[in-house]
């Protein structure tokens, strides 16, 4: 039957895009749906939509969805890094490469016809979002804050002229080890050494947390800004980011450390995990989903590293001993069995060294595969 593809203009339209993934992961026990909520708003309301430009396709077969794409141009991306590059995203389709064939053709086209020289992906609007195709570990769940697809995606983006760009991978972590003696004895040294402290989270969230979330974003956004990809953050972003993320702290999963001017020199936050309760709400918050999902947040034994990382300021100082101490103690009170890494490029290897310390496995392995318009 003839492919076709159409731009999403309508609200219905705009349902099924969102909704599709829904339909086409029924039945892989893996994945993990996003709640249309969370769905609708990041494609209508994300803040990166004030100088992202996009378009959204499906690819039908007759009346039926087979497919969807956004194409994104991201200028701030572009002008970062003297670039001219299209990406896409939110890229799912039935098995068959001519479906897929049809999505990419119509978002290259667009990029081309936009002045663009290259394209890659998936990727979102920015850095935070879901992003990065899995090429390995496809029998694992992924974090809810990740991706996941069929293996065929990897096979077909090949077939089509794709290439690697990066590398990110993941990794699962033995989280009820504890801290050897000498970390805990050099974490306490430093904080003597530098007049350091780790915040409370009575502190992180009183009345000095809008103060704390543009700190620590500005941290952030100097941290990553060598990682491939790495896009800074705006102040709407930052505002938007910093109080879903703060709103949702726990203390033992959260360690901020500060100097004596109070400004974040590291810092290590950890979310419980909420993938099987997701699962369970299956993309909507009622009329059970809600239960399920606080329920996860609650008891838990599997957790989501999310962000940790130390300001260039103290770079070379070993301040990862403080959280990695603060956290890795906190996990074996409190019976966590297993902590997911957030993706990290694979090449840069003083993120995945931090890890040595515990005993690991590899995870997953997800990738942002780029071509020549």
């Amino acid at each position: 039957m003839e492919i076709t593809v159409k731009e999403v203009v309508s609200k219905k339209e705009l349902k099924i895009f969102y909704q599709f993934q829904n339909r086409l992961y029924k039945r892989c026990s893996q994945y993990v749906p996003s709640l249309d909520t969370d769905q609708k708003n990041t494609l209508t309301k994300d803040p990166a939509l004030d100088y992202c430009t996009r378009k959204m396709w499906l690819a039908y077969k007759g009346d039926r969805a087979v497919g969807r794409i956004q194409a994104i141009i991201n200028p701030r991306y572009n002008e970062f890094y003297n670039l001219r590059r299209v990406r896409f995203g939110w890229f799912d389709f039935e098995q068959d490469i001519e479906i897929a064939k049809a999505l990419l053709d119509t978002a290259m086209e667009w990029g081309r016809s936009q002045g663009m020289t290259q394209v890659h992906g998936p990727l979102f609007y920015n850095t935070l979002g879901k992003q990065g195709m899995l090429v390995e570990g496809f029998e694992n769940t992924p974090p809810y804050n990740c991706l996941y697809n069929y293996p065929y995606y990897a096979e077909y983006m090949e077939k089509l002229g794709f290439e690697k760009e990066v590398d990110w991978v993941q990794l699962k972590l033995n989280a009820s080890q504890g801290t050897p003696d000498k970390l805990q004895r050099l974490s306490d040294i430093l904080i003597r050494k530098y007049n350091l402290r780790v915040l409370n989270l009575k502190e992180i969230k009183g009345e000095f947390k809008n103060e704390l979330i543009q700190k620590f974003f500005k941290i952030y956004n100097e941290c990553f800004k060598a990682v491939p990809n790495f896009i800074p953050l705006t102040p709407k972003e930052v505002e938007k980011t910093g109080n879903a993320y703060f709103s949702l702290l726990k203390p033992e999963l959260t360690c901020i450390v500060v100097d004596d001017n109070n400004d974040v020199a590291a810092f290590g936050l950890c979310f419980p995990s909420l993938s099987e309760a997701l699962k369970k709400a299956k993309g909507s918050l009622f009329p059970f989903g809600w239960y399920h999902i606080l329920k996860a947040y609650r008891k838990y034994d599997t957790i989501d590293l999310m962000l940790v990382g130390s300001s260039p300021a103290w770079a070379q100082k070993g301040l990862s001993a403080i959280y990695h101490n603060n956290l890795a103690t906190n996990f074996k009170e409190r019976n966590i069995r297993y902590a997911i890494t957030n993706p990290q490029i694979d090449t840069n290897i003083a993120a995945t060294k931090v890890w040595e310390s515990y005993d690991a496995e590899p995870f997953m392995r997800r990738r942002c595969w780029i071509r020549a318009l």
